[in-house]
């Protein structure tokens, strides 16, 4: 089989690789059938996630067709179509006992594509899958159903469940990527009186005008006027950051209103500044988080109700052979107006 291979920083490599097969009795081992690439995997390219070692296959993010299950597997077969979650967990640590999976004491959380080989390949082995996938309804393409694996819960949790988003409240994204806009689109659940994105590409602000927000703007047009005019003066309710660098979560925290929240979203390879001097008589809360993924059946039901519509995310589309043109163009938004990109077999 062949799968993308990290080679170290700036490298990667579409190549013959081991055939995936079941070590564990919660294992189960998955045809990809639709793949898509993340912003952290260009992180890791970056070499900003040191823990990610060459010769390992990357990502985290897929839907698969169940090919081979270990002994222990109940409920999951071998030709169910599943999505398998970018978060593995054990069910019985003390932290997946309070759904706090992505904190798995039992050498799990996020391990897909980076303590272990990751789904950008033609099969994948998925440990624990009984608790780290989810069958899929017939009416939920793959396609839609990809984005479950990482960015809409990502967005939901790390962002607008953190963020405390509540009706009425001003809202600010910094950062319309996929997870920018996938916080956008979950934010909406909510009923926010405004929601502000903030990117440098125009074509990821029209993105998140399509798809809910009400003001747009570029780092270079960014003025705490524009939000304050939205805010009787305020600022915003909650701001999400969702790049990842110290610039943008900087601007997060000139945004915020006192008491408001800023949701740090973004993969942060490079350490930030907190003006604690300016900040700290503003009864500010400061989040952070790696998704846990416990809100993704509760957002499965909501994608096969049509509640939560994800179709425009996806802006580009290869075979799975064709994976490193696709990081090409994905590295790229700026030129390429790349959003999510999909891959399939």
């Amino acid at each position: 089989m062949k799968g993308l291979v990290y080679g170290g920083a700036g490298q990667r490599t579409w190549m013959e690789i081991p055939d995936a097969h079941v070590r564990d009795p919660r294992d189960a081992v998955i045809r990809i059938d639709a793949v898509t690439i993340c912003g952290t995997d260009l992180h890791i390219l970056a070499g900003d996630v040191p823990q990610v070692t060459p010769g390992r296959v990357l990502g985290h993010e897929a839907v698969g067709t169940v090919v081979e299950t270990g002994p222990a597997l109940n409920g999951l077969g071998v030709g169910d179509r599943v999505v398998a979650s970018c978060i593995s967990a054990c069910g019985s640590c003390r932290f997946c006992r309070e759904a706090v999976y992505g904190q798995c004491q039992r050498g799990s959380g996020w391990i897909l594509g980076h303590t272990i080989d990751g789904v950008q390949a033609e099969y994948a082995r998925i440990p624990f899958a009984d608790l780290s996938t989810y069958r899929l309804p017939s009416q939920v393409s793959s396609e839609t159903a990809v984005m479950l694996a990482d960015i809409l819960p990502t967005s939901y949790e790390v962002g607008v469940l953190n963020g405390r988003v509540r009706p009425g409240d001003t809202v600010v994204v910094v950062g319309a990527g996929p997870i920018g806009l996938a916080a956008i689109i979950t934010a909406k659940l909510f009923s926010p009186a405004h929601i502000v994105a903030i990117d440098r590409a125009e074509s990821r602000l029209q993105a998140a005008k399509i798809l809910g927000a009400d003001v747009t703007l570029t780092p270079e047009r960014v003025a705490l006027g524009t939000i304050r005019a939205l805010t009787d003066g305020l600022g915003a309710h909650v701001v999400m950051e969702a790049v990842g660098t110290p610039e943008t979560f900087e601007l997060c925290t000139t945004l915020v209103r006192p008491g408001g929240t800023v949701a740090n979203i973004g993969v942060h390879g490079k350490p930030a500044t907190l003006h604690l001097e300016d900040l700290w008589t503003r009864n500010l809360t400061i989040t952070t988080g790696l998704v846990d993924t416990y809100s993704t059946p509760k957002l499965l039901a909501m994608l096969a109700a049509g509640q939560i519509d994800v179709t425009q995310l996806v802006t580009h589309r290869f075979a799975l052979e064709e994976i490193e043109e696709a990081y090409d163009v994905f590295a790229r938004p700026a030129q390429t107006g790349a959003l999510k990109v999909l891959l399939t077999r």
